[in-house]
């Protein structure tokens, strides 16, 4: 049987930017007004493998580079036109990973050090001492197989990053959307023991997200106020039967059995991570603006956006859906009512939004006024 191994990526990195530097590692250009110099420098460079191109100014230079590259740069930091200290930003924006020795007088030093803080490599002194200019050269060679090494392998891990960001995101959603389709199958059994709750669950998420939208809060936010819509009565699973489809008012510790259904609820959705803010929402639900809901009894900006939007679209479906005691109200009743509720059960501009949405019919499957 035939065997193979993956190579390391960033062995095969490394190898690959090792390549590209090999490919432009013997091409230098040398940048001097001075012809002597120019002649001096190419013929010694030329001795040892490289391959020389010179230029007798600034701009030249710069036409030379936009059109080739090379792996090193030799520039006199004072020539006519473009100085040295001109060039070398310039010649960087034109190739990154180019090395750049610069060539100075000796009281140039100043000049050379603010050279260096450009991005030159190094500078050497003329006249220059071929020893050191041999050195400087391979020195700059060598930085810049590093320098090419790790831009390589940079571009690696931020193309590696962005990919797992992408999958990490695609796995949450996939596993939110589960979460909420299991938590949806406990809605559906939970309707089935109240008759008159069938349908409302969803219309509340609908009329939720609708006044979200209006209000102009993000997408991010409007979809967890929808999956809360879903599952904010999910917790009425664990109410008796007899007292959801009780005919009559409800006696206080009824009453009290109910309002347990928001900490059930939130017993059975809060392992469900990924829902994230709507678990806030789902706990806000019944939550009034003055402070007076439970289970809390958290008031105005104490209470979520999402729960005091869903406490709105709660009540307003609640109102005007069919119950075992009473017969449902009118969409104009309903929302004459909620007006008086308005700085008590609701924040005001929350009520504003839900009689926009109401009276623009932006929600199919509700009562519309007529």
């Amino acid at each position: 049987m035939t065997s193979f191994s993956v190579p390391d990526p960033l062995v095969a990195i490394e190898a690959a930017g090792a390549a590209l530097a090999q490919e432009t590692m013997r091409r230098v250009l040398v940048v001097d007004d001075e012809a002597t110099i120019r002649l001096a420098l190419g013929r010694f460079l030329r001795t040892r493998g490289f391959e020389v191109e010179v230029a007798d100014s600034g701009a030249a230079a710069l036409e030379i580079l936009a059109h080739r590259r090379f792996s090193l740069m030799l520039c006199d930091l004072r020539m006519p036109g473009l100085s040295g200290l001109d060039v070398v930003p310039r010649a960087l924006a034109l190739d990154a990973d180019l090395g750049i020795i610069m060539l100075t007088a000796v009281n140039d030093a100043a000049s050379a050090t603010e050279a260096l803080s450009s991005g030159a490599f190094d500078y050497l002194t003329k006249p220059v001492e071929l020893p050191d200019l041999q050195a400087s050269v391979e020195r700059a060679m060598m930085r810049r197989v590093r320098h090419m090494e790790r831009r390589a392998i940079d571009r690696l891990v931020r193309e590696e990053v962005a990919l797992r960001t992408v999958q990490l995101e695609r796995e949450k959603s996939a596993l939110r959307a589960m979460s909420v389709s299991v938590a949806e199958t406990l809605i559906n059994a939970m309707e089935a023991k109240d008759l008159y709750l069938r349908g409302h669950s969803q219309r509340v998420a609908e009329i939720a997200a609708a006044i979200a939208g209006h209000l102009g809060l993000d997408t991010v936010t409007i979809e967890a106020i929808h999956a809360a819509g879903r599952l904010h009565d999910v917790g009425k699973i664990g109410i008796r039967e007899a007292v959801l489809n009780k005919p009559g008012p409800l006696t206080q510790p009824e009453f009290a059995h109910v309002k347990d259904h928001v900490r059930i609820g939130l017993e059975i959705l809060s392992p469900l991570h990924h829902l994230g803010d709507a678990l806030l929402y789902i706990r806000d639900h019944h939550e009034h603006w003055d402070g007076g809901g439970y289970p809390f009894g958290r008031a105005a900006d104490d209470i979520s956006i999402g729960g005091r939007i869903l406490t709105a679209a709660d009540a307003f479906d609640a109102l005007t859906s069919q119950r075992a005691y009473r017969e449902p109200l009118k969409a104009v009743a309903t929302l004459d009512y909620l007006r008086t509720q308005a700085g008590r059960l609701l924040e005001p501009r929350i009520y504003d939004a839900l009689h926009a949405v109401v009276q623009n019919g932006t929600v199919e499957g509700i009562p519309r006024v007529k």
